[in-house]
């Protein structure tokens, strides 16, 4: 028994001694090299992101008005045309035929009432020696009334048959991108009854972005001044933000709040006369909320995130690690976290390695350079 208890205080000494040679071991070799870094400190911008849409400026419906064969398109689906560009030609011999006619009954119209003004001049004339009666005068100058009313009457009809003629030539009423026709050419449409829509033609020099806002954030920017919502400088992005980067400006805010869900429905306006955005494309709105002066901004990548909350490792002047609960704030480029609470500027943080450090280890501090 004797034997035992000798033999297990002899390990323990082992043990010791082993430990004590383990500890003078990593004393030569020197404390874990770890990389720092102070706060930054800036001015920052912060902003809110909300899911929006892009429409375009109007949508146009390019319509027949006349009954006919489709004889021409004159047009690219998806294409751009120009204010005025033909489109479509309706099958316009019939039309043709109107217009000649009505231009016939007008000119019939105005040599009957240019007799019937010559007649009636004549009968003024012979009334002063009674050559004619009374009643004769009247229905001269009756024939007379009858015939300016004939004239009017043709006019309009060649009007209206000049219109209809000009309805065979679709025409297209502003710039922009043309659809896909909705009638090929040979088709025969019945426009006279009711237009007829032959494809649609989307206005898309300018466009529109549609999103929702909290009433939260409208209260928060209600002031009217220069930091009002009417006079943010919104951007939108497209894909994932790198593909597309645009400014707009807001023209439009709701004037009620949306019941169901706590939003007003704002509007921003933008150009667009290369026609590279569509209208339907979802985009991402980034407004701006609040300005921060002097804000103390540390590397998203090292905090870390326990039970408690959210932490970083700061090296303090003896080179120690200290463990340390901090309170966040937004995400600023990407890559920085807003820290509001439980750092102070010119402290140094752990920057990498989190895994490798702990609370009151003796480290050697790497500095890094200081975050722009």
């Amino acid at each position: 028994m004797k034997r035992i208890i000798y033999s297990l205080y002899t390990l323990a000494l082992l043990a010791v001694a082993a430990c004590h040679n383990s500890e003078e071991k990593q004393g030569a070799m020197g404390s874990l090299p770890v990389e720092v870094a102070e706060p930054a400190i800036r001015d920052i911008t912060l902003t809110r992101e909300y899911p929006g849409y892009l429409d375009a400026d109007a949508t146009i419906s390019i319509v027949g008005r006349v009954n006919g064969t489709i004889t021409k398109r004159n047009f690219t689906e998806g294409g751009r045309v120009k204010k005025g560009d033909l489109l479509f030609v309706i099958e316009p011999t019939l039309y043709e035929n109107a217009v000649t006619q009505a231009e016939a009954a007008l000119k019939t119209a105005e040599a009957e009432l240019e007799y019937a003004k010559s007649n009636y001049s004549r009968m003024q004339a012979a009334i002063t020696s009674n050559a004619v009666s009374q009643i004769e005068l009247l229905q001269a100058k009756s024939r007379v009334e009858s015939g300016t009313a004939a004239v009017s009457n043709a006019r309009a009809a060649l009007k209206s048959a000049q219109t209809k003629l000009g309805y065979c030539y679709v025409k297209a009423p502003a710039d922009g991108a043309v659809g896909l026709r909705n009638y090929p050419v040979g088709a025969y449409v019945s426009g006279e009854m009711a237009p007829v829509e032959l494809c649609k033609l989307y206005k898309d020099d300018v466009m529109y972005a549609y999103f929702n806002i909290t009433d939260g954030q409208w209260l928060q920017k209600s002031d009217g001044g220069k930091n009002s919502i009417e006079n943010s400088n919104i951007t939108f992005t497209m894909g994932n933000g790198e593909l597309f980067s645009r400014e707009a400006t807001i023209d439009y805010l709701a004037p009620d709040v949306n019941i169901g869900t706590g939003t007003l429905q704002v509007r921003a306006i933008l150009d667009n006369k290369n026609g590279v955005l569509k209208p339907g494309s979802y985009i991402s709105v980034r407004l701006p909320y609040e300005e921060i002066k002097n804000a103390l901004l540390v590397r998203d990548a090292s905090i870390g995130t326990d039970q408690t909350g959210k932490f970083i490792y700061v090296v303090n002047n003896e080179n120690r690690v200290e463990y340390r609960r901090i309170v966040t704030g937004d995400l600023v480029d990407d890559t920085l976290r807003l820290v509001t609470d439980g750092l102070a500027p010119g402290e140094r943080y752990v920057t990498q390695a989190l895994l490798k450090v702990r609370g009151g280890m003796q480290v050697t501090p790497m500095t890094t350079e200081q975050q722009k």
